[in-house]
């Protein structure tokens, strides 16, 4: 049976009819029926040393396309599809997105997931199955608003299991019921996303917008994905939530092993577990609780054997995001761990005299990140420069007691999702030209360098950007009715919103160029500047951010004198299906994070391997793309990380000396409460956030500024060299090898798993 008879057969079995008389919605759930059948026939990796990935987020993206594409069947189906009057296009619009993971940290689980099926590594994620996700983001008034993202759906890729365990609580206890989704490897086998439920939960708890009774953990508890925790009942969800998900995966690891016949005495010789940032900490406790009070060890070997299979990623050094839960909380949602993490704490305590790296402080507080550094074999951070900062300064205390722990893992991408999935017009032309090996060796793409001077390559790689510009435009129009023109420059900043990305510089420079062309002074070529972001709903000045970028919005795009000269849009509800839409239109990548602060970023990698041009701090994996591609193919400004980490040391910083000193940089910080920003936004958030700039500014906006005015103003003048730009695409598309997810889990598997 050929694919088009095979996939007659099933549209036939459930609907009564073929592929041309089928709907868009009806063909979606053939395929998704197709695909799974055919995963299911795919072997399960295995070996005799297992990894399980522990995250609170896996930002998987629609799977439609990217199962196909890892199935081998993605050209074939688009064919038969176009032969039965149908596009693929259509089918994965759609799809809807799984809400399970928010940023970078969830998005990188799932690469990761990716490429350790696609390397034939036995390793499955275990995870939460979110309800509503994070939220889903609509724009009022030029305010974010939060709704309910409630994206399962009766047929979906989640597959319901009969394995349930109890997880029980200081108050009561809950019945989990695990879903799993198939990871299926580029031409490969595959592994498990585990993702646990409760059986009581009560969706209808959610009433305006995304408030709910945080108490009622019996009907809440994986509802959403970080509920704001900006209160005692937020902070005991989350630590309810964290629990539930470690309490759950360390039993189904102990369980897999038992059915496998494994002697638990030797559980760090077949396991390895892999802690994603501090919320899967509570993992080390409940496994040693487990092994102790149900299975027998002694406390010494359980500790032992723990501490030999658990492996930390620390993905941030921003102290708010090293979790530090107070004793109190925990005695509250999970009694039965605090013996065992008293127990830990007065190990290190009798071991090192140092405060600095006990588990409990003398405010009753317990650092989880300690937890995982003392009772774990390896650390590591995710870029060269992160890695280093946690060394020498950060975590030096650490570092000093264990250096043999500490390694550099920098992230990486799928290229299967971030190029083959939503590029085919640059996956085809890179075939074309340099062979299909950088499909499975990403390396491969640099033998792209010696078309460097091919004039027609070069043009290939132009009229590609402008046909995915075009693409975008067009989709952007029906979607947020605003026209963009795909001759402009494409100036691109999607991230989660933190004032250490640094959003709200780039909307001072937009301020800035506003104010030159309203005095006469006109770019060359249109600009077209795209943001994309969520911003937590307890993170008040985040959510000033993006009401005055929503204002330039709304005061750019209006201006006669100016709209035909450069355009501003937020996109709503940016996900990972609106970045496999902008990030191959892009020409400038916006990294533009505060040095030191941005442990890695994987936008910048996306973004390069597509063939936009840098402009960026010396921060996170811009330090090694600006390695790799060099001078001449990247833009750097703003202070190194040595001096910012001064600056906080000596706490020297004041941002109202800059704003004082630069008459450029005054004028754009006062336009933010200036009467055109006030006529069209909320004099409550423009007034805390001008306010914030001048007498706090925490992330050193002002510090940078100037600095980023001039060079992005070369950026713009540069861009207009179409053949040393087109050089620039070029180079940075192959050397964009390196940052495959692939070479990153062959550094993990070497040097922290040992899978076998």
């Amino acid at each position: 049976m050929n694919l088009e008879q095979e996939l007659n057969e099933i549209t036939g079995r459930m609907f009564g009819k073929n592929i041309a008389a089928c709907s868009t919605p009806l063909l979606y759930n053939a395929l998704m029926v197709l695909a799974k059948e055919r995963m299911s026939a795919h072997p399960v990796i295995k070996g005799d040393r297992k990894l399980y990935y522990i995250s609170m987020e896996f930002l998987i993206g629609k799977l439609l396309s990217n199962n196909l594409i890892n199935l081998g069947l993605y050209d074939e189906v688009k064919e038969v599809l176009k032969e039965n009057g149908h596009t693929l296009s259509e089918i994965e619009e759609h799809e809807p997105e799984p809400s399970l993971g928010n940023g970078g940290l969830g998005r990188l689980a799932a690469c990761f997931l990716d490429s350790i099926a696609t390397l034939g590594l036995p390793g499955d994620g275990i995870g939460l199955n979110y309800h509503f996700g994070l939220f889903k983001q609509v724009f009022k008034d030029n305010l974010q608003k939060a709704e309910k993202n409630d994206w399962i759906e009766h047929d979906s890729w989640l597959n319901m299991t009969d394995t349930s365990f109890t997880v029980e609580f200081g108050k009561g206890k809950v019945v989990s019921k695990l879903y799993d989704m198939d990871v299926i490897g580029y031409k490969a086998g595959k592994n498990k996303l585990h993702l646990f439920d409760i059986e009581s939960i009560d969706e209808e708890l959610v009433e305006d917008g995304i408030d709910f009774d945080k108490e009622d953990i019996e009907h809440n508890l994986t509802l959403f994905l970080y509920p704001d925790d900006s209160d005692k009942a937020g902070n005991l969800l989350r630590i309810y939530q964290e629990y539930f998900m470690v309490s759950n995966g360390a039993q189904l690891i102990l369980k897999e092993e038992k059915a496998l016949g494994h002697d638990l005495h030797k559980l760090n010789e077949h396991v390895a577990i892999q802690i994603n940032d501090t919320h899967p900490t509570m993992v080390i406790p409940e496994l040693i609780r487990l092994l102790t009070e149900n299975e027998g060890l002694a406390m010494d070997e359980a500790i032992d054997i723990v501490s030999r299979t658990c492996a930390y990623t620390n993905h941030t050094i921003l102290a708010e995001a090293l979790e530090k839960w107070p004793l109190e909380y925990l005695e509250e949602v999970v009694p039965q761990l605090v013996p065992i993490i008293k127990e830990l704490d007065a190990r290190v305590k009798k071991s090192y005299k140092d405060k600095t790296v006990h588990i409990i402080d003398k405010d009753k507080k317990v650092h989880m990140a300690h937890i995982d550094i003392h009772y774990g074999y390896s650390v590591n951070g995710v870029a060269a420069i992160h890695t280093e900062i946690l060394k020498n300064t950060e975590l030096n205390n650490f570092y000093k007691l264990y250096p043999e722990k500490f390694n550099n893992k920098t992230n990486g991408i799928t290229f299967r999702r971030w190029l083959l999935s939503c590029n085919h017009e640059l996956a085809d032309f890179l075939s074309e030209t340099i062979g299909d090996g950088f499909k499975s060796e990403a390396n491969e793409l640099e033998k792209l360098l010696k078309f460097e001077n091919d004039e027609n390559v070069l043009n290939r790689l132009e009229e590609i950007k402008r046909t995915k510009k075009e693409e975008v435009s067009a989709y952007i129009k029906e979607k947020e009715g605003v026209e963009l023109n795909p001759d402009s420059i494409f100036d691109i900043q999607v991230k989660r919103l933190h004032e250490y990305k640094r959003q709200q510089m780039n909307a001072l420079y937009i301020i800035h160029k506003y104010l030159e062309i309203k005095g006469g002074k006109k770019p060359v070529r249109p600009i077209t500047f795209i943001f994309g972001a969520k911003a937590a709903p307890a993170y008040v000045i985040a959510q000033d951010i993006i009401h005055l970028i929503l204002v330039l919005e709304k005061i750019v795009n209006n201006d006669p004198d100016v709209n035909k000269y450069m355009k501003v849009l937020m996109v709503e509800n940016y996900n990972v299906a609106y970045a496999e839409k902008l990030i191959p239109a892009c020409d400038i990548s916006e990294q533009i994070s505060l040095a030191s602060k941005e442990a890695s970023g994987t936008g910048n990698m996306k973004f390069m391997l597509n063939g936009a041009v840098t402009l960026g701090t010396s921060d996170g994996a811009n330090v090694e793309i600006h390695e790799l591609v060099g001078d001449d193919n990247i833009y750097i400004f703003g202070e190194k990380a040595d001096t910012v980490i001064k600056h906080y040391e000596k706490a020297d910083y004041v941002s109202k000396d800059y704003y004082e000193k630069s008459p450029v940089i005054k004028e754009a910080v006062d336009f933010i409460v200036g009467n055109q920003a006030l006529k069209v936004g909320h004099k409550e958030n423009l007034r805390r956030l001008h306010k914030e700039l001048l007498n706090k500014d925490w992330f050193m906006t002002l510090l940078d500024l100037e600095d980023y005015i001039k060079v992005k103003d070369k950026v713009f003048s540069d861009y207009e060299d179409r053949l040393k730009w087109k050089k620039m695409m070029l180079n940075n598309i192959a050397k964009a090898g390196f940052f495959s997810s692939d070479r990153t889990i062959e550094e993990y598997n070497r040097d922290i798993w040992k899978l076998r």
